[in-house]
């Protein structure tokens, strides 16, 4: 009974191994915001700021100070009832207290506020500015492992197609049909094709560790595949479309242009930094024969020297500087959406002709040939060089969508959302 089970779980568990799960580019665009290490301390970086409001809204804390004066260790006294002397050294002692409080104006506490909430916008534009570069590399990751997958599948349809001649070439040579040196060569030229399966089973299982990684997945690779369309599209947003969603999605973008915002408004908390505050304070105390007085004050610094002159120049200057910066990120706004446009473009200019001639002449081509040797109407010279179009041509095409896959990722990347799947 026991070996039944054994049998039972050991079934199981290669039915498993046989068949890993296979995640489209949705799934895995959930896992990876759920536990890319490097986009999750991002995350935290912004709660850090939010942080900062709290501490920027602070009040000033009060100031209380106590005292007691005139204490004379050596003091003595007489009883009210008479009789002699007792130790007594606080007889004369003269007790005070105080309180002061500063008060803050010109909306101080505001204004820091005010920056500390944008310097909290700016946080989270930069983690959606880095959430977008990183999704990009998952997208990249995951384009790399589906065409390594077509790439293992033409490899493997490719090796089959040339043993089913190499079956008919070995029926030829026993027949008489063919020279003995002409099937050697033709057996030689299958390890070309065994070696383009092997290189392609090792691409796949280097671009899947490379999504696991990025994905912080410790699944082994033979139990994790994807899946998804290995094609591509010719329906392409106009250029000036493109540029437009850039304008209004790009978070670096909307980074630089907070920043010119919390710079006026610390420029506005410089100056107000440059006022004068104001300290008020309460005392009292008891002096006999008065068993206790008060008092109430005012402390105002002569700002005479220290006005914030640096920190106000400094400030002014910081706004030109993320204005700069602004125009030069609009800037390169423009770059990223022309350059990656004319990426696409060139790659659907290659891809066009290949889906409508090139792929079908090459099928056509290689079994017309492949017929025509199998017959001996064909050189084994023009066999070979038919194989050996018809596997570049298929290999090319698939280089040039995966191309097109990750141009299209760039296009992404530089919009600033999905505007091609």
């Amino acid at each position: 009974m026991w070996r039944l089970r054994l049998l039972l779980m050991a079934a199981l568990a290669w039915n498993g191994f046989a068949q890993p799960r296979s995640f489209t580019w949705q799934e895995i665009r959930e896992r990876f915001q759920m536990a890319n290490p490097t986009l999750l301390a991002a995350g935290i970086s912004v709660d850090e700021s939010r942080a900062q409001e709290i501490t920027a809204y602070l009040r000033p804390n009060p100031d209380v100070t106590g005292s007691v004066d005139q204490i004379n260790p050596f003091s003595t006294q007489p009883p009210p009832s008479g009789g002699p002397n007792v130790y007594s050294p606080f007889a004369y002692a003269f007790p005070t207290g105080s309180i002061s409080y500063l008060h803050e104006r010109q909306h101080k506490r505001e204004l820091r506020r005010e920056s500390a909430q944008q310097g909290t916008a700016i946080a989270q534009s930069q983690y959606s500015d880095q959430e977008r570069t990183l999704l990009f590399n998952l997208r990249s990751a995951f384009v790399q492992t589906l065409q390594q997958k077509a790439v293992l599948d033409l490899a493997r349809e490719n090796l089959v197609y040339y043993n089913r001649l190499l079956a008919v070439s070995n029926d030829r040579l026993k027949a008489g049909d063919i020279a003995k040196v002409d099937y050697q060569r033709l057996e030689l030229q299958r390890v070309q094709y065994e070696t383009d399966v092997e290189t392609a089973l090792v691409n796949l299982r280097t671009a899947k560790i490379q999504l696991l990684m990025l994905l912080n997945d410790r699944t082994p690779v033979e139990q994790f595949d994807v899946t998804g369309t290995f094609d591509f599209s010719e329906q392409i947003q106009p250029q000036e479309e493109l540029r437009r969603l850039a304008m209004d999605n790009r978070p670096d973008l909307k980074a630089a242009m907070q920043s010119v915002d919390k710079a006026q408004t610390d420029h506005r908390l410089a100056i107000a930094n440059g006022s004068v505050d104001p300290t008020f304070s309460a005392d009292f105390a008891r002096n006999p024969p008065i068993p206790v007085y008060f008092g109430i004050g005012v402390s105002i610094p002569l700002r005479i020297f220290d006005r914030n002159q640096g920190e106000k120049l400094r400030t002014e200057q910081d706004i030109t500087r993320n204005e700069r910066l602004r125009d030069a990120a609009t800037a390169q706004v423009f770059s990223d959406v022309d350059s990656a446009y004319a990426t696409i473009e060139s790659n659907l200019t290659l891809l066009r002709p290949y889906r409508e001639v090139y792929l079908k002449e090459a099928v056509e081509v290689r079994d017309t040939v492949s017929f025509a040797y199998t017959r001996g109407g064909a050189s084994l010279l023009d066999f070979l060089q038919a194989q050996q179009d018809y596997r570049s041509t298929r290999l090319n095409y698939l280089n040039l969508v995966g191309s097109y896959l990750t141009a299209a990722a760039q296009v992404n990347l530089a919009v600033g959302q999905e505007v091609i799947q």
